[in-house]
């Protein structure tokens, strides 16, 4: 069951503005909207500075709305079945594709690739977010040349010699960092950090967004990093450099960073270089009540909010300071019961930053820090 989004006045002002001055993008998320791996697409149909999103093509949701199918409110995005018919929403204006899907390989599939080429032979530039760089691929090369079209590979790490070890330069950060990490990955961290961030901008609490993953960055993002494809030695360094940009170019009251994966995770483990890098004075923790185990792997059980805790406040000088729900497979009275049963248990906050005001996040972060509320009239 949908969960009807929350969406504000002013993130409906903000959409606007941004789709009159934004470049046009059609998503690519081929049989997986509906599911995790889609998670790109979902990223930027719920919000996109970098581009006008005006279509998502999906053969298996082909005629709905890609917000009443994600969120249970509509948006306007159609999802279309095919290339052809999204180029048609686009006319003549200057295009991009964008990958939408974020499969645990990182690679394409042969119908990815084919469906690429077509759009680039159509004159679309390609954005890319997949651990496969596209501009070393000779055929896209050629392709990209043929037609005068560009590629962006998101992930691609700057030069080993401009990577940055940790330098100790987050101690020059005065402002209050939080970051959101999860239990698990395709949870919601990202969507979660993006509107805590936009929650405290409209109640006058000035806040940045660093991303570390690839959505963020498609989306615009102005501080960030693509964490997972930089060797290991740099990635706390990459985290606090783009921390300290942040702060330094921003002068924000609050920096919120982008959680990876999870601290427990056996796989993913990039909420360890957040935790080192960015060294935040708080976390908030996003869960999903409903799953039973780690998304891509079916052999192990997903951990306990509380026990996650532990493990974040063990392995780092920091402290949780709420719960975020996803609500995947539950409907709403299993979330406010389930609301109710972690704040019991937890004695922290918890709330669903999708379906649930947006002053409930705020909240959250003013009662750990409350020299932000100063004169201004935020929730408590």
């Amino acid at each position: 069951m949908l969960i009807p989004l929350q969406v504000s006045d002013l993130t409906l002002a903000e959409t606007e503005l941004t789709a009159a001055r934004s470049p046009a993008a059609i998503v690519y998320c081929e049989g997986h909207f509906s599911g995790l791996d889609g998670k790109t697409a979902h990223g930027l149909v719920r919000h996109c500075d970098a581009f006008e999103i005006r279509a998502v093509i999906d053969s298996h949701c082909a005629g709905l709305d890609a917000g009443q199918t994600l969120d249970g409110v509509a948006n306007g995005i159609p999802i279309v079945a095919c290339l052809e018919e999204a180029l048609a929403l686009v006319g003549t204006a200057p295009a991009t594709l964008i990958y939408g899907m974020a499969p645990a390989t990182g690679l394409f599939c042969q119908d990815d690739r084919r469906t690429l080429l077509e759009a680039m032979a159509a004159g679309l530039n390609l954005v890319s977010g997949m651990r496969e760089f596209l501009n070393d691929d000779a055929e896209f090369k050629a392709q990209a040349e043929r037609h005068g079209v560009s590629i962006r590979d998101v992930r691609r790490p700057a030069a080993l010699k401009d990577l940055k070890l940790f330098s100790g330069s987050i101690a020059r950060v005065r402002c209050p960092r939080i970051a959101v990490l999860g239990t698990d990955g395709a949870i919601g961290k990202r969507t979660t950090a993006t509107l805590l961030v936009q929650a405290l901008q409209h109640h006058g609490i000035a806040a940045v967004l660093v991303s570390t993953g690839q959505t963020g960055l498609i989306q615009g993002g102005r501080f960030g990093v693509p964490l997972d494809a930089i060797p290991s030695q740099f990635c706390s360094g990459e985290v606090e450099a783009a921390v300290v940009a942040a702060y330094e170019s921003a002068h924000p009251e609050v920096i919120v960073i982008e959680g990876q994966g999870a601290l427990s995770h056996p796989a993913y483990l990039s909420s360890s270089f957040i935790l080192r890098g960015s060294q935040p004075q708080a976390v908030i923790l996003q869960h999903a009540p409903a799953r039973r185990h780690l998304s891509d792997f079916p052999f192990v059980p997903m951990p306990t909010p509380a026990s996650e805790i532990r493990m974040i406040e063990a392995f780092a000088p920091t402290r949780v300071i709420g719960l975020t729900i996803n609500h995947e497979g539950m409907d709403d009275a299993q979330l406010t019961a389930a609301i109710a049963l972690y704040e019991a248990e937890l004695a922290i906050p918890v709330t669903d930053a999708i379906s649930r005001p947006a002053s409930r996040l705020v909240a959250m972060v003013v009662r750990a820090f409350p020299e932000l509320s100063g004169e201004r009239a935020v929730p408590v």
